[in-house]
């Protein structure tokens, strides 16, 4: 029995499906192929023989799904929504504990899908860097450009790391990723050249990788409320950015006492 599971409600999503059981060696759950049960009831007998899931469907039909089953955040399997139109990967049980938030971050960069995550303990870090890179810088490069950018702050602040589509396999970057926990947001290179915001365009750049810039507008796409407290710096081959979520400030409430 593997660790991770998908399941369908829908045979359209037939084909999302089996690539993602395909890319994450999950079993592939189709309910419809068992008519005489209810899915629902398949489902509460499948939940606790996998760690890790890939519900896809509409939140609110998992919701349903999943009441009485949560015991605990330490226990309980990691369960990530992601609609069928694969736009967002919602990590909505044991986000941070129990590997959900992780693993709405692996299907993003599968799919192409957004991440969201709304875990405080995330939440509470506020930079997000932008990394590119040449090919096959490794993972002691990217650390030593990620340091002399960050200057005074530290790794500890860092919520997330951002880079262009073309660079979601590079060894070194997932490498460095991994050894400090920081999950790797995927930027489509559409969506990069759409939003180009880059203090200074590299022709290099432009012409091997057909953007004006990545780590710029990785950054800022992946923190879109962030300012960018430091831009483009480049460290043999690495170049990274860091962006810095601007506080949230509420309308004060002039009727509470």
């Amino acid at each position: 029995m593997s660790e991770t599971a998908i399941w369908l409600v829908r045979a359209d999503a037939l084909p999302l499906g089996q690539r993602l059981a395909e890319a994450l060696g999950a079993t592939l759950y189709q309910p419809w192929l068992t008519p005489d049960e209810s899915p629902r009831e398949q489902f509460r007998r499948a939940f606790h023989q996998h760690r890790r899931w890939v519900a896809v469907m509409a939140s609110g039909i998992a919701v349903r799904y999943l009441d009485g089953l949560p015991a605990s955040k330490y226990s309980d399997p990691a369960v990530v929504v992601l609609d069928e139109a694969a736009r967002f990967a919602i990590p909505l049980l044991s986000g941070h504990e129990g590997g959900a938030n992780a693993l709405a971050y692996e299907v993003a960069r599968l799919t192409g899908a957004t991440p969201a995550v709304t875990t405080a303990t995330e939440a509470l870090k506020p930079l997000t860097l932008g990394i590119g890179c040449r090919r096959g810088k490794s993972a002691d490069d990217i650390e030593r450009a990620v340091n002399a950018a960050l200057a005074d702050r530290t790794l500890a602040d860092v919520r997330e790391v951002a880079t262009i589509d073309i660079k979601a396999d590079e060894e070194g970057l997932l490498a460095f990723c991994a050894r400090h926990g920081l999950p790797l947001r995927v930027i489509a290179q559409s969506d990069v050249a759409a939003r180009a915001w880059v203090g200074q365009s590299s022709d290099w750049v432009q012409q091997n990788v057909g953007v004006a810039g990545v780590c710029e507008p990785c950054a800022l796409i992946a923190s879109p409320r962030g300012r960018l407290i430091v831009p483009k710096t480049a460290l043999d081959g690495v170049t990274v950015a860091v962006v810095e979520d601007r506080p949230t400030n509420y309308p004060h409430d002039a009727t509470a006492s």
